[in-house]
């Protein structure tokens, strides 16, 4: 294996950011980040603690409250937002290398995410500019419009599988509508967070108006979401933590988006076009090193055409480069942590015991250190085994088989999640019905994981709580206050009112 790469001006030191300034945690407390090829320690970043949240909430309510970022005018926003987008692209190359260090993603896939980061600003920055809200008008009696007004301090918390792109899918639009934010990202990928701080500061974002806390869930995470001055949240993670945020959540009635968990199936019909199915089915769930909340990992197949697909798909994911995250040959890079690793790893061994193994399933040759699995392939995995029901988050998949579209719609719809899906057939009307009937927040037909940012992201079930993407964004980041304005003569009944008789009455 070729020498691990490490990136040129590598932080030994990740610390907050609040109200402009670089800062250590009060208490002084610290963790460890480690990479994922060598899972050794690289940098030591700033544990926050409730202090510390309340730290970054003063500041993110001083600068809403008297601050000039949610009284800009829209254009004004913009530009700052386009100038954000620009830094984003210029440093696409250094945020890629320090994004495939950190999470252990491939430097090809990697470089996405940095361009697709500087899109999400570039997209709201046009949004707000373009947006106008609702008048409603009764002639000669009344007028009615939509006031939309920013809330207030957003916290935003953000998940490790692709942190930066997702941080800047929270960003753009709380930022767009004029609110403030606390962002607490991901604890095992606090590296690429670190860096929105100087490019916010140099595109002229006020001093207060961006806010980061590093630490863990449990501590700064959890004092995000129970303050009571934080009237949004907005996560993105696992099941059981957006429970628990639910939960702490009610006491003060917080406006929530969360998209959660999933176990996405892929359908594939005898009169599918195989190979593109192929193709996309193995992207996928591979891709981002099958950590991805979207990923098709139930792959559901007609019975006549079951074991061809079986052996073609096998035979692809033994092919499949897994290697140094660094090297673009690599499709499949580390799992992020050693904790990730070894959850993924225990999965891999219930497989074993609940489908036949025909690719993977375990460390791939070659690679005796770091966080590494082949990807690994089962098939004719039943319905209760809990590698077709649980969320592995890794290059795992499960292949089944159906015998009619009843079958594969039950099966599709077997398990507590529902954030995507994937239907492959040639049959207009089946694609559609079957799409609708899905029990998924996004369904894509004939294709893989390409979504225009002005749809609606989120899922059903156990996979979210509301959505998010284009005016879904914009409506969750601001209030829309109704305003009623009478133009005739009011004619309201006069309780209390007693008339009297006679000329007196008579005014």
């Amino acid at each position: 294996m070729a020498e691990h790469y490490i990136p040129d001006d590598l932080p030994t030191r990740i610390r907050h950011y609040i109200n402009g300034e670089f800062v250590d945690s009060v208490s002084g407390r610290t963790f460890d980040v480690l990479d994922p090829v060598s899972n050794t320690n690289y940098a030591t970043a700033a544990a926050g603690q409730k202090e510390d949240i309340d730290l970054a909430v003063a500041a993110a309510r001083k600068a809403f409250t008297s601050g000039p970022w949610p009284k800009m005018k829209p254009r004004e926003r913009a530009r700052i937002l386009n100038r954000i987008a620009d830094a984003v692209e210029a440093q696409e190359t250094r945020l890629a290398q320090l994004e495939t260090f950190d999470t252990g993603l491939p430097i090809t896939q990697a470089k996405g995410q940095a361009l697709r980061a500087a899109e999400n600003f570039r997209f709201f920055a046009d949004l707000i500019v373009a947006q106008f809200d609702d008048a409603m008008k009764v002639p000669g009696a009344q007028i009615n419009y939509v006031n939309r007004k920013p809330i207030g301090v957003a916290g935003l918390i953000t998940p490790w599988n692709t942190p930066f792109m997702l941080e800047s899918w929270k960003l753009a639009p709380a930022l767009a509508t004029g609110n403030t934010v606390v962002l607490k990202p991901a604890e095992f990928t606090p590296l690429s967070a670190s860096l929105w701080a100087q490019i916010f500061k140099d595109a002229g974002l006020p001093d207060g108006v961006f806010n980061l806390v590093n630490g863990l869930g449990e501590e700064a995470g959890d004092a995000l979401v129970k303050h009571p001055d934080v009237p949004l949240i907005s996560f993105t993670g696992e099941t059981t933590t957006g429970k628990t945020i639910f939960r702490n959540a009610a006491e003060n009635l917080k406006g929530l988006s969360m998209e959660l968990g999933g176990k996405s199936p892929a359908i594939i019909f005898a009169d599918a076009d195989l190979d593109a199915a192929i193709d996309s089915t193995l992207f996928g769930v591979f891709s981002l090193n099958g950590e991805r909340c979207t990923a098709g990992s139930r792959i559901l197949v007609h019975q006549d055409i079951y074991e061809e697909f079986c052996d073609r798909y096998a035979a692809r994911a033994k092919n499949i480069v897994v290697g140094d995250p660094h090297d673009p040959k690599t499709e499949v890079g580390a799992l992020v942590h050693p904790e990730h690793y070894a959850k993924v790893a225990r999965y891999v061994e219930i497989g074993k015991s609940e489908g036949r193994l025909l690719a993977g399933g375990g460390r791939p040759e070659g690679l005796p250190t770091g966080n590494y699995i082949a990807p690994t392939v089962f098939a004719d995995v039943a319905p209760d085994a809990r590698i077709f029901q649980e969320e592995i988050f890794g290059p795992v998949v499960a292949i089944t088989p159906f015998a009619d579209d009843a079958e594969a719609l039950a099966l599709a719809n077997n398990t507590r999640y529902g954030l995507a899906g994937y239907v492959w057939t040639n049959d207009l009307t089946r694609a559609h019905n079957f799409s609708q009937n899905l029990e998924a927040g996004m369904v894509w037909l004939n294709s893989h994981n390409v979504r225009d940012l002005r749809t609606p992201f989120g899922g059903v079930k156990s996979s979210g709580l509301g959505h998010e993407g284009g005016y879904r964004s914009i409506d969750f980041y601001t209030d829309q206050q109704a305003v009623h304005i009478t133009l005739g003569t009011v004619h309201t009944p006069r309780f209390g009112h007693t008339p009297k008789f006679g000329a007196s009455a008579v005014q």
